[in-house]
């Protein structure tokens, strides 16, 4: 079973080896529920909308997405005044309150998706060579590679703030690949995000795996189709 393992995996960190996104509503909710009593009229559950509605155009930009990502701070404040402006509510100090409440809950919230670092466990000790290959800013992304303690099970961690690109550009993939002496055809990408871990690397000549964590199949306008699909990183070593 080991033998159809790659070489080199290539791995992202959220929403593939830690669940981020899946706890996201919930931390919004505690947010809004906690702060929106302060404005006379606010509905919780409305406001929740409004935040879900803003986030999704937020993070469709991709110029947004990449600025956003390296201070996720100030881009909470920025979604969650969009959603106070979509609601026609003028109350800065509440919704700065909010973006700020879900910036510390969130962190304490994620947590080891199941049989995820078990799953590298197996990896390391079948020969494969691990790379981490994550987003964002370091000090909120290295606090979760030791809060979980990731490091001493890969031999290369980029992380885009440190290296100055992230991805979806080639020099991400392609650096990573150098530091654990892997070609592209000898590699995977596993990850959550079908533009940045799975067509991107496809064009390099690297297999991608996606996680549809959600298990909500391909989306029906995608163009990319990944060389597998698993619902959990565990899957890639199953029966071995």
């Amino acid at each position: 079973m080991a033998s159809e393992l790659p070489k080199a995996l290539l791995v992202d960190m959220d929403d593939t080896i830690l669940s981020y996104e899946a706890v996201g509503e919930r931390c919004w909710r505690e947010a809004c529920l906690r702060f929106a009593p302060q404005v006379t009229g606010l509905d919780p559950e409305g406001l929740l909308g409004a935040i879900m509605a803003s986030l999704a155009e937020y993070w469709h930009d991709p110029e947004r997405n990449r600025r956003g990502r390296l201070d996720l701070g100030a881009a909470r404040r920025e979604i969650v005044s969009a959603a106070f402006t979509r609601l026609k509510v003028d109350a800065p100090v509440v919704q700065n309150g909010i973006a700020d409440l879900f910036t510390e809950i969130r962190e304490y919230a994620v947590e080891a998706i199941p049989g995820a670092i078990e799953a590298l466990h197996v990896l390391r000790r079948a020969g494969v060579r691990l790379a981490l290959i994550t987003n964002g800013a370091s000090q909120p992304q290295r606090a979760k590679i030791q809060r979980f303690n990731l490091a001493p099970l890969f031999e290369s961690i980029l992380v885009e703030e440190e290296f100055g690109a992230g991805k979806p550009e080639p020099q991400v993939y392609l650096h990573s690949l150098k530091q654990i002496d892997a070609k592209p055809s000898e590699a995977w990408m596993v990850g959550d995000n079908l533009e940045f871990d799975v067509e991107a690397p496809q064009k390099l000549g690297i297999k991608g795996i996606w996680v549809d964590w959600q298990a909500g199949g391909l989306p029906v306008a995608s163009s990319v189709k990944p060389d597998r699909i698993v619902n959990r990183l565990s899957e890639l070593v199953d029966g071995i």
